[in-house]
């Protein structure tokens, strides 16, 4: 190699070496990163609010702004509050958006999970707590707070008010809360406070950053649906009044889920007699009851479509499943439902209902059992959700089709017939 070769092409490395560490350092320097809404705002305020679909970025915003306030503005004693200690600890700070990872190396500070600590190489603190053990925010005081999900706490408002006779030090105390709103008391509370400067955003705002095929599916399945609105456009989402169900009973279904056998397995149908662009959808719906007798809802497949189509999937569903009996409302189709599972498939095991009271009167023991926790959703089911939350007896037009077999389902499991041993399914 000649010498200006040789030149050229240790000019060429140098280039190279200054791209890549400026790379490096641009994906550390947050304001190039950043969309407007995730700086902090400008004037004089006590509590940042974000209020943000999932995939917003609220987690890199709320570790960002500690290292700009351990970094500029001089904070020294911090606290972090997440719903648990875990969440704390792998969300907030080694999460991949966590403080941890948003410092370069040689500003990190060093994390002491004995002592519930970080520690930066210029003295600042930052000491994790979790909101189950609120009454450890007695004592410490603090010059800036981050608290993430504030809205799933169950003691939100306890947790808020140990933090603020904590957050005492400096001349102007921060915090900066992160979370996908829920239609809780305190969080409604804390938006109507002046000192809480609010910033909303929905997930599409980070699509940049999201993978295509979650940005689709979300779109698809949740975009027009309560659930979605809330997890993804940032709502709060209020019950209608006067419907049977709240978002809070389903909310508690879905939580007190857990995998365990099921002794029974049947699939509901609420057929649609016509089928055309304006027709009813034929509610199809598949549920367990476990041997202590927790009724679970495992599927939702409704649809509207032709009869030849629907019971091929309910034979499917039946099959798959190795489900116990098909159940169907004789009042409204329910020949029709019989008569094809004889056409299609003569082995299936089918049991007719007949609906002698109201849909109000039938569906109100349901939600006693909502009430009372023994019922589960092993998933989020976003358009019977919606039925269930809008169904207003007296009020509500039009057939809620899905409602109309989750209560069918579910009385035939629990209210009908008393759980037995016999076949195991796993929910």
């Amino acid at each position: 190699m000649t010498r200006p070769e040789l030149l050229r092409t240790l000019q060429e490395g140098l280039q190279k070496e200054r791209a890549r560490r400026k790379k490096v350092a641009d994906s550390y320097t947050w304001s190039l990163q950043a969309r407007p809404n995730q700086l902090p705002p400008e004037g004089d305020w006590h509590t940042w609010l974000i209020l943000a679909g999932r995939g917003f970025g609220k987690t890199r915003t709320g570790a960002e702004t500690l290292r700009f306030w351990v970094h500029q503005e001089g904070r020294r004693h911090l606290a972090l509050i997440g719903e648990t200690e875990l969440e704390t600890r792998h969300v907030m700070v080694e999460g991949p958006s966590g403080i941890l990872a948003v410092h370069p190396p040689q500003e990190r500070p060093l994390y002491e999970p004995s002592k519930r600590q970080l520690v930066w190489p210029n003295g600042a603190i930052a000491t994790c707590f979790s909101a189950e053990a609120y009454e450890q925010l007695r004592g410490p005081q603090f010059d800036g707070a981050w608290v993430d999900e504030l809205a799933k706490f169950p003691e939100s408002e306890k947790v808020w008010d140990q933090l603020m006779f904590g957050l005492r030090l400096g001349p102007c105390p921060r915090v900066i809360v992160t979370t996908t709103p829920r239609s809780t008391p305190f969080l409604k509370k804390l938006l109507r406070t002046p000192e809480v400067v609010v910033t909303r955003g929905t997930t599409f705002e980070n699509e940049a950053n999201l993978a295509a095929p979650f940005l689709s599916y979300i779109q698809r399945h949740y975009a027009n649906s309560p659930l979605g609105r809330q997890e993804i456009h940032a709502e709060i989402v209020e019950d209608h009044a006067g419907a049977l169900w709240t978002h809070a009973l389903i909310k508690k279904a879905t939580d007190g889920f857990r995998e365990t056998p099921l002794s029974r397995l049947i699939i509901a149908v609420d057929p649609a007699v016509t089928h055309g662009r304006k027709s009813d959808e034929t509610g199809i719906i598949v549920a367990g009851i476990t041997p202590d007798g927790i009724g679970v809802v495992l599927e939702d497949l409704s649809c509207r479509t032709s009869s030849h189509v629907w019971i091929r999937t309910v034979i499917e569903a039946y099959h798959r499943l190795n489900a116990d009996r098909v159940v169907a409302e004789i009042n409204i189709g329910g020949e029709l439902v019989e008569q094809l599972l004889r056409t299609y498939d003569p082995s299936i095991s089918y049991k007719g209902v007949r609906a002698s009271r109201t849909k109000a009167i039938r569906a109100e023991p349901i939600v006693a059992l909502y009430e009372q926790g023994r019922i589960w959703h092993c998933a989020h089911f976003p358009i019977l959700e919606e039925q269930m939350c809008s169904y207003i007896p007296g009020q509500t037009h039009g057939s809620p089709d899905r409602l109309d077999a989750l209560v069918w389902a579910l009385t035939e499991l629990i209210l009908e017939c008393p759980p037995f041993m016999g076949k195991i399914w796993f929910a």
